[in-house]
This record gives C-alpha cells, structure tokens and sequence, in this order.
C-alpha cells in the first residue's frame, strides 16, 4: 500500500465560493484529529473549525471522512470543504505541508484508485476525459467508457479465451479420462470465430469515438468568391475569417470548434480552389484538397448560377450548396441555398451537419480508442493463429497470447510503462 499521504485542491482555482481540498493516505484520520478536533463518522459531512499546528484558527467549513476501503482512492481519505479564497487555500495547504502530506501529482489520486483495484485502465481513461469534456456527446462517450461498460465487454472476451484454454488443456491432461471433451478444438472453434466477428465489429465502431473526441471535420470548398469564408463567419457568430471581394483572400485553412447540439464540429474554410500561377495560393489549394479528402463531411459551394460541379470525387459525402440567394435567382440544380448576409439558408446547414455527425455515433459501447484499437487486433490475430494451428499445445499458448492483449486494455497485464503517460493527463487533485 502507499505510504505516503498526499492532498490536492481538487476544486477550480480560487477565487471560488467553496474550495475542496482532498487528502488520501494513512496518515488521513490522524491529520483530521490534528486540524479539526474530531473525526466525523465515516461518509457524514462534519462542520469544524480547522486550525494550523498552534491552534490558530484558519477557517470553518466541512469535513468528510471517507474510511478504506471504502473510498474513491480504496484508501482513507478526506474532503476539506472550506470558503474558496486564496487566503484560506494557501494556509490549509501550508499547515497539511508542515504535518507532513505531500502535495499530489497530476493523476495520483486516480493512479491509486487503479493501484488499490477501484478502478482498471479503461475506467481510467474514461475518467479522464469526463474530466475534460466539453460537449454533451463527449460526456456521454466519457461516461460509457468510464462506468465500466466497455471494461464488461473486454472481460467478457476475456471469460471466453480462458474458457477456451481450459478446454484445450484438459483435452491434454485428461485425454484418457472418460468425461474429458470429446474434441476441444470442435468445440470452442464456433466461438471462436464468432469472438473475431465481435471484436472486427468493436474495431469498426472506434471511428465514431474518435469523432466524438476528436470533432466531427466538416470541409467548406469551392471556388474563390464562392462565400467560404462568410459561410465560416456566419457559422461562428464572430469574424474568423477574413472577407474581401479579391479572389484568393484565403491562402491556408482556418479551423474553428463549434458546439452544436451536444457534437463538437471543425468547421474547415479552405483556399478557393482553381487553376493558380502564385506558388503560395497553389500549396494553399493542395491543402484544401487535403482538408476535403481528411474530412468527415464537405459543404461544397457555388455562386447561384455558376453551374461549376465539385472539381473532384474526395470519396467524402458532400452537400452542394449555392451561396448569395440574397443576390442570385435560384438556378433550379436543387442545391440548398444560403445568403450569410441574410441568414437563409443556415438553419438548413446546421441540421445537415448534426444530422450526418449523429449517424457516425455508435449508441453501443464503442472501442474508446487508438491504444484498444492496437491490442483488440493484436489478440484477433493470436485468436487466427490459434483457430489455424493443428497442435494444442500451440493452439493454448495463441490463446493465452490473445488474452494477455485483452488484459493490457483493463490494465491487468503488464501495463507499467503506460502508467505515467496515462495519469499524467489528468488535472493535479484528480
């Protein structure tokens, strides 16, 4: 067990109207008697005066004793509730210093939650990017990811590759044995195969998890003057972009986060696209081109009546959209029309692009992400290998292999060197 006590402000930073200073260690109940007089009864908040080491009074607030194991950190720990000014911050911390306490790294009360068993690294994960969401669907991924759902999945696979292993080592141990299976690898090879199915699915489904967390990248093109960077300005409610009636005004992409409906969008306005002579505008249409084929979505516009098509297939679905209906009689293509100086039209754009990021989520419990995404396909081949190998002994040890990739997803295999990179994101106090 860790011996060291530590603490941490884990509310925001003063000024606040309540501050929250948490403690976790052995020496939690101990340090309590010493600032506050009495320990409350475990999980029943106590008003108190705390003092510093010579009785001087520094504040009044709530104390909360959270007895092991029955804690966030599965340690003994405590919740300071005090008044949220620096002041009275700074002189808390300054007396649990001078008892001794150690203030907390970024990530150490979650990295001992893990150490003591209360959470695996999946949960881990999900926590800390509950901690950092800043859309309704980041929190709604965080909170699949974090409450154990998708760590059931991995244990499950789990569950069934040792169960698959036993059957194959009692076929060895117990061949002469009368109630020994029959034929192990008949038996499991059905699920098997289904297992890979499962898995191949999961895999699949990580993209929507990557554009929950990472955006949903929309990509407005089309040739200069088309109203690219008026359709960006107007999205944003703000000047991001600068408008002029000169062709090429837009040499690199301009990237703006837009909140709607709960989804995170980056929103791409790119360099007009046509044929240039200036070496600057040209590389800035090469990267309009990549914004266009990176995309999940690309807005694709034109004047009213320009009759242009988009210039190339990007393999990305596209909306045709024809700007400035404020100036141009609608030319019949049946693209949607948009005035950013009026407003027509943006509404139609909004519920566009929420309607295609709502299809990309997955309402399962996706694969959260890239470091999953690596062991599920290194275990799905060990499972191949041992579906495709006729010898038992290596038909278990592929299996084995396969579940030791599932167990460095939950963190109950060989997961060390991953620690400090994965706790090191977390806030200081969390």
């Amino acid at each position: 067990m860790t011996q060291e006590t530590i603490f941490a402000l884990s509310s925001g930073q003063p000024p606040a109207g309540v501050a929250v200073i948490r403690i976790s260690g052995l020496a939690t109940k101990a340090i309590l008697e010493q600032i506050a007089g009495t320990v409350p009864a475990p999980r029943q908040a106590g008003l108190r005066t705390i003092r510093n080491r010579n009785g001087e009074m520094l504040d009044q607030g709530l104390v909360l004793y959270f007895q092991a194991p029955h804690s966030f950190t599965g340690e003994d720990c405590a919740e300071l509730q005090v008044h949220g000014s620096r002041a009275v911050v700074n002189a808390v911390a300054a007396t649990l210093k001078e008892l001794g306490l150690r203030p907390a790294e970024a990530g150490e009360f979650a990295r001992r939650a893990f150490e003591q068993g209360r959470l695996d690294l999946v949960e881990v994960e999900g926590l800390s990017d509950l901690v950092s969401a800043e859309t309704e669907m980041q929190r709604k991924l965080a909170l699949q990811t974090g409450m154990g759902g998708l760590s059931t999945r991995y244990t499950g696979w789990a569950e069934r590759l040792t169960y698959a292993r036993a059957m194959i080592e009692a076929e060895l141990d117990f061949a002469d044995e009368e109630d020994a299976p029959a034929s192990a690898a008949d038996l499991i090879g059905i699920d098997l195969t289904a297992l890979m199915e499962e898995m191949s699915a999961a895999s699949a489904s990580a993209k929507s998890s990557e554009i929950i967390r990472n955006g949903f990248k929309v990509a407005i093109i089309g040739a200069p003057n088309a109203g690219k960077s008026s359709l960006l300005n107007a999205m944003a409610k703000r000047e991001v972009a600068i408008v002029t009636d000169i062709a090429g005004t837009t040499r690199d992409v301009l990237t703006v986060e837009l909140d709607m409906e709960g989804y995170l969008v980056r929103l791409y306005d790119t360099a007009g696209i046509r044929e240039a002579d200036d070496i600057v505008e040209r590389e800035g249409i090469q990267r309009a081109r990549a914004a266009a084929r990176s995309a999940d979505m690309i807005l694709y516009l034109k004047e009213a009546g320009s009759g242009l098509d988009i210039d190339e297939d990007y393999g990305i679905p596209y909306l045709a959209v024809e700007t400035k209906a404020d100036l141009r009689a609608d030319s019949g293509s049946g693209a949607l029309r948009i005035s950013a100086l009026t407003g027509e039209g943006l509404e139609k754009i909004h519920r566009a692009i929420v309607d295609r990021a709502r299809e990309t989520w997955d309402a399962g419990s996706p694969v959260s992400n890239e470091r999953h995404l690596e062991h599920i396909a290194l275990a799905s081949k060990f499972i191949q290998n041992a579906l495709d190998e006729p010898q038992l002994e290596l038909k278990a040890d592929a299996l084995r292999a396969a579940g030791d990739e599932l167990g460095r997803i939950t963190g109950r295999v060989d997961v060390e060197d991953l620690l400090d990179v994965i706790f090191s994101k977390f806030c200081i106090g969390k």
